[in-house]
């Protein structure tokens, strides 16, 4: 039986089924090479459990208990509050430019052969039971913690994170400055958005084997989240001289990509796709390609890759929201609807979150606006519960924030995610936020930082135009906002109308 959706109302009847061409999954193909010349288990598990509807739940109770959450934060117990309202597993996490900006998916956390059957649960259980029999294996304590990490990613269940700490640590003290568990504390950090501590684990774990996959990974990831452009292409390089394959190949592509050179990222991951031979490596690297496409305009392709991701794994969370984003923007709302309600009832992240209740206001139904209001007050909790997990939700908060929320709440966030990482997201973030706030000339030079990188994204055109007519910037202005209905003329269901509306206001009062 499919998870039902969050929304109390049944699916609209307008909505009917599409067509969903499904291509045969790619077969396996060669060995990868380098892209450049060579220059108590039990314990530790025990949150195994929770299914969609659970974690849905969760948030609706945080939401209820707004008003108490403001007396609890202000007699110090808004943590316990947070604690007692995880009963059930609750989302946590974020999309690249789909929605809001993130660090590069851990596809290389997990081994190879956790994933090859393309259950990383049953591989996750497995482990489990290897562990009760064998509980001083510490090379499997490390792989399970980097489990538990990737099923907080994909499954939005942040009681992984401290699963996964208790996992890493006792690789650790069974094998102290081992590598693999070094490599697994630095992407736990990532995935907490602790960057500057993910750099400096991984670096730890590279003293001790030049070699680690997972450390080469983690290290490009924050010195890219850290707005260390350069020195993560020179990262990108060396990962790619020492251990060539998928999960190095799409960091490479995502460098490329931020500077612009969308070709190169496409050939790379086109490589990367070819040498998939298990369905969790087919999934995620179609999904990229199919990301890759959307962020171009390119909707006829996107939903090809996203096909072919979900012909491997058909319950990937990534393709099905990609999907979602492409039909909405193809025009094929009723499909998106259906589709990003199936996505927010398994895993409630911001960044569906936010474009279920944009998709709602769009179609403008009877309705519609509380259901918009319902999505943008579950962002609220998730934010709350992400940071009683030990999770920095700074960049989340401020974009959510600035568009649906309270704005001096946004600019606070970004001006706090700002002082820790200048990278172009958390520019736009600033610029966005400030943006909000009424403050269109002191927001332009973030503005104007988050697109200097050649970074093709509609989104970060789209502020800045919008920010530059605000500021009476008027031929910037038409020239951005042009550009950015241009390149993805589907990027947002209600940005992409307010660009048009904007442009059209600029043309007319030539």
């Amino acid at each position: 039986m499919p998870p039902r959706s969050n929304d109390s109302e049944p699916d609209d009847p307008h909505d009917r089924p599409a067509p969903d061409p499904t291509p045969a999954p790619v077969p396996p193909g060669p060995a990868p090479a380098p892209l450049t010349p060579a220059t108590g288990p039990e314990a530790v598990g025990a949150a195994d459990r929770g299914g969609p509807d659970e974690r849905v739940a969760a948030l609706r109770r945080v939401v209820r208990a707004g008003r108490r959450w403001r007396g609890l934060r202000r007699s110090g117990q808004a943590l316990l509050l947070a604690v007692a309202l995880t009963g059930g597993a609750v989302a946590l996490g974020a999309a690249r430019d789909g929605g809001a900006a993130a660090a590069a998916s851990p596809a290389g956390a997990v081994t190879p052969d956790l994933l090859a059957g393309g259950s990383l649960d049953a591989g996750v259980a497995s482990l489990q039971a290897h562990l009760r029999a064998q509980p001083r294996d510490h090379d499997a304590w490390a792989v399970l913690g980097l489990a538990y990490v990737e099923q907080a990613r994909t499954k939005g269940d942040p009681a992984r994170y401290p699963q996964a700490q208790k996992a890493l640590a006792r690789a650790e003290a069974l094998a102290p400055g081992d590598d693999r568990a070094l490599a697994g504390r630095a992407a736990l950090a990532a995935a907490r958005h602790d960057f500057a501590g993910a750099l400096a684990l991984a670096d730890r774990a590279l003293r001790r084997n030049p070699y680690s996959e997972r450390a080469l990974c983690s290290r490009v990831d924050a010195l890219v989240e850290l707005g260390r452009y350069d020195e993560a292409s020179k990262a990108a390089d060396t990962a790619d001289a020492r251990h060539p394959g998928i999960p190095v190949f799409t960091r490479y592509a995502y460098v490329h990509e931020l500077r612009g050179d969308v070709a190169t990222a496409r050939r790379v991951l086109e490589q990367a796709l070819g040498t998939a031979s298990s369905r969790g490596d087919v999934a995620y690297v179609a999904t990229q390609l199919g990301q890759l496409a959307w962020n171009q305009g390119d909707y006829r392709t996107a939903l090809t890759q996203y096909a072919r991701a979900l012909a491997a794994d058909d319950t990937y969370l990534p393709a099905l929201e990609g999907r979602a984003r492409a039909q909405a923007a193809s025009g094929d709302r009723a499909a998106a609807l259906r589709g990003m309600r199936d996505v927010v009832a398994r895993s409630p992240l911001p960044g569906p979150l936010v474009e279920l209740g944009e998709l709602y206001e769009a179609r403008g139904a009877a309705g519609d606006r509380a259901r918009a209001r319902d999505q943008y007050a579950l962002v609220d909790a998730w934010t709350s519960l992400a940071r009683a997990n030990g999770v920095d939700a700074d960049l989340d908060t401020a974009l959510a924030a600035a568009d649906h929320g309270d704005s001096a709440a946004a600019l606070r966030a970004a001006r706090a995610e700002w002082a820790r990482r200048e990278t172009v997201h958390t520019a736009d973030a600033l610029a966005w936020a400030l943006h909000a706030e009424g403050r269109d000339r002191e927001a332009l030079p973030y503005a104007r930082r988050a697109t200097a990188t050649g970074y093709r994204s509609a989104v970060l055109l789209y502020h800045r135009g919008m920010i530059e007519r605000a500021a009476g910037r008027t031929g910037p202005a038409r020239t951005h906002l042009a550009a950015a209905l241009d390149l993805n003329p589907g990027f947002s269901p209600l940005g992409a109308r307010a660009a048009r509306t904007a442009l059209k206001s600029l043309e007319a009062s030539r």
